[in-house]
């Protein structure tokens, strides 16, 4: 017999939905600006070994500069992640759900045993709560990470008012090169959350959707244990 459970509260989904769109509109955005002045490339002396874009990317793709385009939406939805994200942290901290979010001494361990499991390595997933490891320490790093955002946003926003930060965040090109490295991360997580959405299954991505859950029964488990042997 399988029952119903509570998993997700409500302000948990609207946070985490509206978040989607928002990070993704952001994302965006920011192509926009720094399509118009593509500085950064990774290689050494003269040797280029990645250039973020290639010419051959604008010609296929037709893009035209957009910068006060991308600046308009980027300035007006940064105000829109920073409030959603501040409220999120708000709650977590006020319900107690940073409880399950936070990392503890043996995360790292298990986030690795989670990743072999994934990949059907290892047979037995490690022991979770309401997340596994690897889900705590990538929610915690996305918070670090919107945290980063904002500082160093604002501190190329008004380099000049805001002084004091730009400094604090390194001068304006190093805090631009910081904004642009945690985009690329936002992309990272993107993809490896919607992978480990998919491996695990419907039952997850409906509990993100509804709150609830269909979890199986100890009698159930049990049953089913001589089959999996």
């Amino acid at each position: 017999m399988k029952k119903i459970v509570k998993k997700h509260p409500l302000a948990i989904r609207w946070f985490h939905w509206i978040n989607f769109p928002v990070l993704a509109i952001m994302i965006w955005s920011g192509l926009l600006i720094y399509w118009a002045n593509d500085v950064y490339k990774i290689g050494f002396g003269s040797t280029l070994l990645l250039k973020f874009f290639p010419n051959s990317f604008y010609d296929a793709l037709h893009i035209s500069f957009h910068l006060a385009e991308g600046m308009a939406y980027h300035f007006v939805f940064m105000w829109l992640f920073f409030i959603n994200g501040f409220l999120y942290v708000l709650y977590t901290i006020l319900s107690g759900e940073w409880k399950y979010l936070l990392p503890g001494k043996n995360s790292f361990k298990e986030a690795w045993q989670v990743l072999l499991h994934d990949l059907h390595i290892r047979k037995m997933a490690p022991p979770q709560n309401k997340y596994n490891a690897a889900q705590q320490i990538a929610y915690s790093a996305i918070i670090i990470m919107g945290l980063g955002s904002i500082l160093t946003g604002l501190a190329i926003y008004k380099p000049t008012q805001l002084g004091w930060l730009c400094t604090l965040m390194g001068g304006y090109k190093f805090a631009r090169i910081i904004h642009f490295a945690l985009t690329i991360g936002y992309v990272l997580f993107f993809v490896i959350h919607v992978i480990q959405v998919m491996f695990a299954g419907w039952n997850n991505f409906r509990a993100m959707v509804t709150g609830f859950e269909v979890v199986k029964t100890k009698e159930e488990s049990a049953a089913e244990e001589p089959i999996n042997k």
